[in-house]
């Protein structure tokens, strides 16, 4: 428990400086800043997953073309 307790001191000194010099408000107060930590790190990793995913789309032939080219070759045929 000790070593939890003092986890969570660690962390809440490292989200910024202490709110009040009540401990439990401090604590919410840190609570509530881990919440916003945490939806700024979920929204950055999707914007990075999504860098990622699309990375070299404009070297891809876009898929209209491909058609185009396939009904080309198809009466080139005939």
């Amino acid at each position: 428990m000790k070593k939890r307790k003092t986890l969570w001191r660690f962390w809440a000194k490292a989200l910024g400086e202490k709110a009040s010099k009540n401990d439990r408000e401090s604590d919410h107060i840190a609570g509530i800043r881990t919440v916003i930590f945490g939806t700024y790190l979920i929204t950055n990793l999707f914007i990075i997953a999504g860098v990622i995913r699309h990375w070299n789309d404009h070297y891809e032939i876009p898929s209209y073309l491909l058609h185009q080219q396939t009904k080309e070759k198809n009466c080139n045929v005939l």
